[in-house]
């Protein structure tokens, strides 16, 4: 999406700007103390960096905050459609973190973004990680074999992007989306998601990430990640299960699990007070520990 197509209130957009780091062309927000620890926020699949707009001014009392757009999605313009697996993600999410500063005290990525987190934990020294329902298990029987498979010849189909947009970006067909993670949003945030929907670049950077991701490298080396990882679920979470954050925790050594009651997918966007509380004081712990 062009920056210069958001309305003038959209979510931190005077805090935002372009970073050119090749491959792509990058929209960031930044905010907060540039001399405080910092700390980089990853949303998921088919978000952007508009989804942390109530987390952010929770944390800037405290750190400098850096949310980038993931690769093909909200206004980051990808360098190359090869380039929106995981693992390619964390590299390239990693060498714009270096780029912006020191390596961040803590990665807190949402849904998928917790993946790229706990990745970019192999490429740069962070001391902490978190992971908001994140995304860290696979589709079970044939969905496991057949939402990938859809998602590549998707991405492959010229001008599918565009028809998908045109499909999708009406406002009952993203409300009911919405609705089916447990979080319904109010209308603004509706309205904003409605608005990505409806970039026909937008959807087929989602469409790419999809069709490329893969998660057993990850989740084979979980068991051997000695970094601190806090993994945040809600109970009405109905795309990720607070099961999947549950199981990895007690398969990784140093996972704290925290459980929000009442909320969905989106919690951070629902209730962000109610994220800020188990998060706040597990970074500032954080902070005290000197890195290993």
């Amino acid at each position: 999406m062009d920056p210069s197509r958001l309305p003038q209130d959209w979510p931190y957009r005077a805090k935002s700007r372009r970073v050119r780091l090749s491959p792509h062309d990058w929209w960031v927000i930044e905010d907060g103390d540039a001399a405080a620890p910092t700390v980089v926020l990853l949303h998921g699949a088919g978000g952007s960096g508009h989804s942390f707009r109530a987390l952010i001014p929770l944390l800037t009392p405290h750190y400098r905050v850096i949310v980038p757009d993931l690769p093909g999605q909200g206004c980051t313009r990808a360098g190359g459609l090869r380039r929106l697996g995981l693992d390619a993600m964390a590299e390239d999410a990693t060498r714009l973190c270096l780029s912006l500063g020191p390596a961040p005290l803590a990665v807190i990525g949402h849904s998928a973004g917790a993946a790229i987190a706990l990745r970019m934990a192999d490429l740069m020294p962070m001391q902490a990680a978190v992971g908001i329902n994140a995304a860290l298990g696979s589709f079970d029987g044939a969905a496991g074999v057949m939402f990938p498979l859809m998602a590549r010849v998707l991405a492959a189909t010229p001008f599918v992007s565009m028809a998908a947009s045109k499909l999708w970006g009406n406002a009952a067909t993203v409300n009911k989306l919405l609705t089916g993670t447990g979080s319904p949003l109010d209308r603004e945030g509706q309205a904003q998601y409605l608005r990505l929907v409806q970039d026909a670049d937008h959807v087929a950077g989602t469409l790419g990430m999809m069709a490329q991701w893969r998660l057993d490298g990850l989740m084979a080396r979980l068991p051997s990640l000695a970094l601190p990882t806090l993994l945040i679920a809600s109970d009405k979470d109905n795309a990720v299960p607070v099961k999947v954050s549950r199981d990895a925790a007690a398969h990784m050594p140093l996972a704290t699990y925290a459980e929000i009651a009442g909320f969905g997918h989106l919690v951070h966007e629902e209730a962000a007070d109610a994220v800020a509380d188990p998060l706040l004081s597990w970074l500032a712990e954080r902070a005290r520990t000197p890195a290993a």
